[in-house]
């Protein structure tokens, strides 16, 4: 059975770090293009980073230089360190799996992917 779980949030202050991890089971990862996606209080899905099968990775415009995506394609496990975070940061933190893309947020409504259930950050000041 395909899962993605999340780990690591919680609540931060502003100017601080978390990491998140996000252990996949079911399937072999290192095959996957792995994605972080964020959603925050009343804000549209939007793509944090990604990570794709050949080392490459994207980070997303407004997190550049405060965050970082790595894998563990031992373990199964992908991650997220956030940096700098602000109150802007704050949202629900979700990793994403997709064989043959790396995904986009639309694809989350329309079924694309595997898609864990999120992790809460909250950034406060």
């Amino acid at each position: 059975q395909v899962e993605l779980v999340e780990s690591g949030g919680g609540s931060v202050e502003v100017g601080g770090s978390l990491r998140v991890s996000c252990v996949a089971t079911g399937f072999d990862m290192s095959r996957y293009c792995m994605g972080w996606f964020r959603q925050g209080p009343g804000k549209a899905l939007e793509k944090v980073a990604d990570s794709n099968t050949d080392g490459s990775t994207d980070i997303g415009r407004s997190v550049k230089g405060r965050v970082a995506i790595s894998r563990d394609n031992a373990k199964n496990t992908l991650y997220l360190q956030l940096n700098n975070l602000k109150p802007e940061d704050t949202g629900v933190y979700y990793c994403a799996a997709d064989r043959y893309t790396c995904l986009q947020p639309r694809d989350k409504e329309y079924g694309g992917g595997y898609w864990g259930q999120g992790t809460q950050i909250t950034v406060s000041s």
